[in-house]
């Protein structure tokens, strides 16, 4: 079995739930396309949640170092790590009972998406948040 995203009213629909996204890999460099996305996903109104050690605040957030140290709801692990550390976060989510995970797009890790699924997790992998968010909701 290959994994497959869900389809556009699929996706549709998390962006409609979607209210607080933690961003793994967060960069504090405007010039990072971590920051980029995040920035615009802020925009548009989502509660951006860096996660990234050694960092005190990204976009105006507190930033935690790791997902277990966010004292409140996350709804969306947005992925800005390579494809060997998405296994270990795909861990952490499922630890955590969090709903849904999109790895970046430009990262893919086939066993690792396929976990969170079976997982009960929404997974979403090998795109860009803010370019299907675009596409989807703004067009």
């Amino acid at each position: 079995m290959s994994f497959a995203n869900p389809d556009d009213d699929a996706l549709r629909a998390l962006f409609g739930r979607v209210r607080t996204i933690a961003v793994v890999g967060l960069s504090p460099q405007p010039a990072r396309p971590s920051y980029r996305v995040a920035q615009a996903m802020q925009r548009h109104g989502y509660r951006i949640v860096p996660v990234r050690p050694l960092v005190d605040e990204v976009l105006g957030e507190k930033a935690y170092p790791s997902l277990a140290d966010i004292p409140f709801a996350v709804d969306l692990v947005d992925v800005f790590r390579a494809a060997e550390h998405v296994p270990a976060i795909v861990e952490q989510c499922l630890a955590l009972h969090l709903p849904s995970i999109w790895i970046q797009e430009g990262i893919v890790h086939e066993p690792a998406a396929q976990q969170a699924q079976a997982g009960g997790m929404t997974v979403v992998m090998d795109r860009c948040l803010i370019k299907e968010y675009v596409r989807l909701l703004t067009a």
